[in-house]
């Protein structure tokens, strides 16, 4: 798949007069709705024999739009919603910077500069898809901006577990730790990424050697508490239970930080890049008076780990 960048105003060069079928979407974890939206655009450029592209913006027009300073964790950062978009068998994903200059663009010039102005002739989006100043431009309006030079296809409400299936609601969930909720509206296991460090080493003297993760800044993790996981590391994937705290039985520091012990697993992993796999909240973290009821605890832990992959894989 080919990644693109566009910036407001758009460069003549980038201009295009090869077809395409285009998705619309910010496309923040790329759940099962917005995979229905670029499935479908998938879909329509075989029928048409064109090219299928996706477009998506970059930062979180949040971040732009917002008052007063904010950051966003993603569910997806742009690097990761580029590999999940890929593997729906997207040709072009268009990056474009969301600016100022660009949220101020009147319905009618975005359809003119990045509708037109690209090439396409059909558009796919969901049902609440908006697009120019303050959203203005709705999906019903989409076809009287595009005076019969492509066509528009809307993507109805995928709805799940009482609710829409929505990069909102799987936050909320993922939130509350219900992994469970959060894998299902998404159609496959939440992953965070990032680089195995040096920690403190203490896993290891009681017998749980962990590999310490530090995780994109940008990365939404899960709250705090113990982890059934799966990481990734050198392309083989292991069983794994993960912590997230601030490891309060040893200390009293406020710096977060994210161990997994991997299941029957002994080596050197410093520096490699790894994916964890998130699949079940077992407890929040525990503060023990001595290593023994930490050590209990953990061999419980291990066990109810080991547990659960079992009847997951049966």
């Amino acid at each position: 798949m080919e990644i693109i960048r566009l910036h407001h105003p758009l460069a003549a060069e980038l201009r295009s007069t090869e077809p395409i079928v285009l998705a619309l979407g910010f496309f923040d974890g790329v759940h099962r709705g917005h995979q229905a939206v670029i499935k479908r655009a998938v879909v329509e450029a075989k029928k048409r024999g064109v090219k299928c592209a996706v477009m998506t913006f970059d930062p979180h027009p949040s971040m732009v739009l917002s008052k007063v300073k904010k950051t966003v964790k993603y569910l997806t950062p742009l690097a990761e919603k580029g590999d999940e978009i890929a593997k729906l068998g997207v040709d072009t994903l268009y990056v474009t910077r969301f600016t100022s200059h660009f949220s101020s663009l009147a319905p009618a010039d975005f359809v003119e500069d990045y509708i037109v102005g690209l090439g396409a002739v059909h558009v796919v989006a969901g049902f609440d898809y908006s697009y120019g100043k303050f959203g203005a431009g709705k999906m019903e309006t989409l076809p009287d901006f595009a005076k019969g030079r492509f066509e528009v296809t809307t993507v109805g409400k995928l709805s799940d577990l009482n609710d829409k299936v929505s990069s909102t609601v799987i936050r909320r969930y993922l939130g509350e730790g219900d992994m469970a909720a959060v894998n299902q509206l998404l159609g496959r296991p939440y992953e965070t990424r990032g680089t195995i460090i040096h920690g403190d080493k203490r896993g290891r003297t009681i017998g749980f050697p962990t590999a310490n993760i530090l995780t994109e800044h940008n990365m939404m993790l899960p709250p705090i508490g113990i982890y059934a996981t799966r990481i990734t590391v050198n392309g083989q994937t292991y069983d794994s239970m993960t912590s997230v705290g601030y490891n309060i039985t040893f200390k009293d520091e406020k710096i977060l930080s994210t161990e997994v012990y991997i299941l029957d697993f002994n080596d050197q992993i410093y520096g490699e890049e790894v994916v964890i796999e998130w699949h079940h909240y077992f407890r929040p973290e525990l503060k023990f008076t001595g290593i023994e009821g930490l050590v209990a605890q953990l061999k419980e832990d291990e066990t109810n780990t080991r547990a659960f992959f079992a009847k997951k894989n049966n």
